[in-house]
């Protein structure tokens, strides 16, 4: 059987390594978050628009997921993604995960608790968004 990272080398049309389209943006007091296609169809979700004042942090550590973990929509591609919504022991969490970087927004008043995004640059976007609910 033949890995897929050594498939990946001979075939690259079948790489799981291609540009994401999340795109966040910070604007008149809210975080919008948009899913690109692919994004939208794994999760199962278009994307979100939070108040920054629901957001309680921003960080680059997400939880470890288990087996006490319920999907409902989404898809967990064992090492390739996972997406859509969780039902966990920590609360409703939405995920949209590569092998890219983290980005976790602890939430209030919000219908998740938890988003949970990989995205290039994540440091920074947690620095960002952490100043600007620090306003």
């Amino acid at each position: 059987m033949v890995g897929t990272k050594q498939a990946n080398k001979k075939n690259p049309k079948y790489s799981t390594n291609r540009e994401s389209e999340l795109k966040l943006e910070i604007s008149n007091g809210k975080l919008r978050i948009d899913l690109g296609d692919l994004e939208k169809a794994l999760a199962i979700r278009g994307g979100f628009e939070i108040p920054l004042q629901n957001i309680v942090k921003a960080g680059t550590e997400a939880y470890r997921t288990g087996w006490e973990e319920t999907r409902a929509p989404g898809t967990h591609l064992r090492g390739v993604t996972k997406a859509g919504t969780y039902y966990t022991p920590r609360g409703k969490e939405f995920w949209y995960v590569t092998d890219k970087g983290a980005l976790m927004l602890e939430l209030e008043n919000e219908l998740y608790k938890r988003n949970i995004l990989s995205i290039d640059g994540n440091k920074e976007w947690a620095e960002k968004i952490n100043e600007a609910t620090s306003k």
